[in-house]
C-alpha cells in the first residue's frame, strides 16, 4: 500500500506541475486518489458544472473501491470518470464502462501521458455533458413548444373575455413559474388601464376591479405606454432612472411578499396596446407556495431571458386572441342591439303584446335547460348546449319579426270592425233615425191640414217609437257582434236579418242597413278576424322566414330562420305555413309553441281578451295535446317544472 501512495504522491506533484492543467484544480482527498477538477459552463448558458477525473491505483480497483465512494455518485451520474494507475489484475476489467472508468496507465507513467489521460477524460466529459445538455434542452423545447400550441389552440376556442383573460394568465403564469399575476385592459376614448383579475397560488385574497390611469408612473402603465417588456428583479430596489414606483399596500394589506415582476404588454394584430400582464414571484419549484418571508428568500428568483422568451410567444398569441374575442364580444352586443331595436320595432306596432317576445324568448329557454337535463322519457338525449340556447334565445325573441309585413290595422284589430266602420254604420242608423223622424213629422203635418184629430197624431208617435226602438235594438244587437266572442247561431240570425232591413238615402237609392262585408265581419265566429284578416295574420310567420333568412347568421346560429319560422306549426300537421307533422318540425320550435300559447293566455288583458287563469291556460295546453297541436311530453315537462316561475327568475 505504501508504494501505492508514493505512486500516487508522484501523479499529483505531475498533475500539478503541467502548465497546462493550470485552469483546473488538482485535490488529494485521499492517499490512493488524485482528483483534477474542472468547471465548465453549461451549454445552455445557463450556470456552470463541476466535472472531475480521479486517478488511484490499479489494486483499488480489485480490492479496494470503497475509497472511491465519496466520489461513487459522479462516476454514476457522468460528471466523472476514473483513470486506473498500473493495471489491475483482471485483464477484463469487468464492468469498468459501467464503473466509470476511462482509461488505465502505466505506474510508471510520464507527465504527458497522465496530462494526456485527464485531457480526454475531462474532454469525455464536457462532450458528454454538451450532448446531454443538448438533449434536455431539446427534450424541453419540445415540452414547452407543445404547451405553447395547447395554450394557443385553448386561448383561440374561448369567446368569453372574461375566461379568455383568465386562461392567457393562468398560462403565463404556468410556462413562467410565476407565483401570482394580474391582468388589465385599455378601455376609453382617453384610454386607462382597468384591473381585470388576478391569481396566486400562496394567498387567497377578495379583489374587485378598478381603473387606473394610463401613465408610466406605474409597472404596467410604463409597460404599454412604450410597448416594452419590464424585467424586475426586485420591486423593493427599483432602478433610479426608473418612471414608475411599487405600491407595497398590497403587501402591508396581505402580508403576501412581491419581489420579482415580469410586465409585458399584450399588442393587437393592429399593434395597438390592449392590455397589459404582470407576473409576480417566479419560483425555483412551482409546485412551492410563499407563506413566509424565509419562503421567499429560498423560493424567489429573478424571471430569467427564457421566461421573457416565453412570455413574449405568449403576449403575441394572447393579444390576437384577445382582440379576437373583445371584437366577438363587440359583434354580438352589436347584434343583440339590433334584436332588442327588432323587437321593439315589432312591438311599437302593437303595444297590447308589449313584452310578449321576451316573455316567450324566457319560458322557451327555460324549458330548454329543464329539457337538457331530462334522464328518461323521449327527450333524455336531448342536449342544448350555450350556443344553441342563445340561437334558441334569438329565435323566440324574433318569432314575430315578420308582423312588420302584417297591415298594421289587422295587426291591432280590436274588434270586429274597424273604428270607422262602426262609425259609417253609426252615422247610418242615425240618418235613418233623422229620416223616420222627418217622415212623421211630414204626415203629421198633412193630417193637421186634413183636421185629424188626436188619435190619428198620437198613432204615428207610437209607430215613431215602435220604429226606433227597432233601430235602436239592431243597434244593440250590432255593438255586442262587434266584441270579439264566441257567437250563438241566434245572434248569426240577427244580424242577418238586420241586414235585410234597407233604407233610402239622400240620392233617394235604397240600401240595405248592412252591406255584405259588414255581415262577414260581424258574423266571425271566434276573435276579431275575417278569414282574409285571419290569413294575413298568419301570414308573418312567413315573413319571419323570409326575413329572417336574408341575415348572414353564421354556422353557430344558422337554424334561427327555420326555428322561428316553425312555431305555428302542428303535430298532425294542421299548422302553418307549411303544414309540417311532428317529424318536421323542430324541437326547439315544439318548445317555442308551448311558450307562445301558454304567454298569449295568461298575458296581461288586452283589448279583444281577458288574461286566462294558471290553471286554465294549463287546460288549454292539455286540450291542444289531446287535438294533436301540442308535444304532450315537452307540455308535461313545462306543466310539472313550472317553466313560467323559472322565467321569472
Amino acid at each position: 500500500m505504501n508504494v501505492s501512495s508514493a505512486s500516487m504522491d508522484r501523479v499529483e506533484k505531475l498533475l500539478r506541475a503541467d502548465p497546462r492543467l493550470a485552469g483546473d484544480e488538482v485535490t488529494r482527498p485521499h492517499a490512493l486518489v488524485v482528483v483534477a477538477w474542472r468547471t465548465a459552463s453549461r451549454p445552455s448558458g445557463r450556470g456552470q458544472e463541476r466535472l472531475v477525473v480521479a486517478f488511484a491505483p490499479g489494486a483499488v480497483w480489485d480490492r479496494e473501491r470503497e475509497v472511491l465512494s465519496a466520489l461513487a455518485e459522479r462516476l454514476a451520474d457522468g460528471t466523472g470518470l476514473l483513470v486506473l494507475v498500473g493495471r489491475p489484475r483482471d485483464p477484463s476489467l469487468g464492468d469498468a464502462a459501467d464503473k466509470g472508468l476511462a482509461g488505465v496507465v502505466s505506474d510508471d507513467a510520464t507527465a504527458e501521458d497522465l496530462y494526456l489521460a485527464a485531457h480526454h477524460a475531462l474532454e469525455l466529459l464536457e462532450t458528454k455533458a454538451r450532448a446531454e445538455s443538448r438533449g434536455r434542452w431539446v427534450r424541453r423545447y419540445r415540452y414547452e413548444l407543445g404547451e405553447l400550441i395547447h395554450i394557443a389552440r385553448a386561448m383561440t376556442t374561448v369567446r368569453d373575455v372574461d375566461r379568455l383573460l383568465g386562461l392567457i394568465l393562468e398560462k403565463s403564469r404556468f410556462v413562467t413559474g410565476a407565483d401570482a399575476g394580474s391582468i388589465y385592459i385599455l378601455e376609453g376614448e382617453k384610454p386607462v388601464l382597468r384591473f381585470k383579475l388576478t391569481q396566486n397560488d400562496s394567498a387567497t385574497f377578495d379583489s374587485r376591479e378598478f381603473t387606473m390611469p394610463l401613465s408610466d408612473r406605474s409597472m404596467a402603465g410604463s409597460a404599454a405606454l412604450n410597448k416594452t417588456t419590464l424585467n424586475i428583479p426586485d420591486v423593493y430596489r427599483l432602478p433610479e432612472a426608473a418612471t414608475f414606483a411599487f405600491d407595497p399596500s398590497f403587501d402591508r394589506r396581505t402580508g403576501y411578499v412581491t419581489r420579482s415582476m415580469l410586465v409585458a404588454p399584450l399588442i393587437s394584430q393592429r399593434d395597438e396596446v390592449i392590455g397589459v400582464i404582470q407576473l409576480i414571484n417566479k419560483k425555483r419549484e412551482p409546485s412551492r407556495k410563499l407563506l413566509s418571508v424565509a419562503d421567499v428568500d429560498a423560493q424567489v428568483i429573478p424571471f430569467d431571458e427564457r421566461s421573457e422568451e416565453l412570455l413574449g410567444m405568449l403576449a403575441a398569441q394572447a393579444g390576437v386572441s384577445l382582440e379576437t374575442a373583445m371584437l366577438y364580444e363587440e359583434i354580438r352586443r352589436l347584434f343583440e342591439g339590433f334584436v332588442k331595436a327588432s323587437v321593439e320595432a315589432i312591438e311599437s306596432r302593437d303595444p297590447t303584446t308589449s313584452g310578449h317576445s321576451r316573455r316567450v324568448a324566457d319560458l322557451t329557454v327555460e324549458l330548454a335547460k329543464v329539457v337538457d337535463a331530462e334522464a328518461s322519457g323521449p327527450y333524455a338525449a336531448a342536449s342544448f348546449t350555450p350556443e344553441d340556447l342563445r340561437e334558441l334565445e334569438y329565435a323566440s325573441l324574433l318569432h314575430d319579426f315578420g308582423k312588420i309585413g302584417v297591415k298594421e290595422r289587422v295587426l291591432v284589430k280590436a274588434k270586429k270592425l274597424y273604428d270607422e266602420r262602426l262609425e259609417l254604420i253609426q252615422a247610418r242608423f242615425d240618418f235613418v233615425r233623422r229620416s223616420l223622424e222627418a217622415d212623421v213629422l211630414a204626415r203629421k203635418l198633412r193630417l193637421v191640414e186634413a183636421g185629424a184629430g188626436t188619435d190619428a197624431l198620437a198613432s204615428l208617435d207610437a209607430e215613431f217609437s215602435r220604429r226606433v226602438a227597432d233601430l235602436d235594438s239592431a243597434w244593440a244587437a250590432i255593438s255586442s257582434a262587434n266584441e270579439p266572442t264566441v257567437l250563438s247561431s241566434g245572434d248569426f240570425a240577427r244580424i242577418e236579418a238586420i241586414a235585410g232591413e234597407s233604407f233610402v238615402d239622400m240620392r233617394g237609392e235604397t240600401r240595405p242597413l248592412l252591406d255584405p262585408e259588414e255581415v262577414a265581419c260581424l258574423t266571425v265566429r271566434q276573435g276579431s278576424l275575417t278569414p282574409v284578416e285571419f290569413d294575413e295574420i298568419r301570414s308573418h310567420v312567413s315573413h319571419t322566414f323570409r326575413f329572417l333568412s336574408q341575415i348572414p347568421w353564421g354556422k353557430s346560429l344558422r337554424r334561427v330562420p327555420s326555428i322561428a319560422g316553425a312555431h305555428h306549426e302542428r303535430l298532425n300537421g294542421t299548422g302553418y305555413p307549411n303544414r309540417l307533422h311532428a317529424e318536421a318540425i323542430p324541437v326547439q320550435s315544439k318548445m317555442m309553441s308551448v311558450a307562445d300559447i301558454y304567454d298569449a293566455l295568461t298575458a296581461s288583458d288586452r283589448p279583444y281578451k281577458k288574461a286566462v287563469p294558471l290553471e286554465r291556460a294549463i287546460d288549454i295546453l292539455n286540450y291542444s295535446v289531446k287535438d294533436g297541436h301540442l308535444d304532450g311530453e315537452l307540455v308535461r315537462i313545462f306543466r310539472e317544472a313550472r317553466i313560467w316561475e323559472r322565467a321569472r327568475q
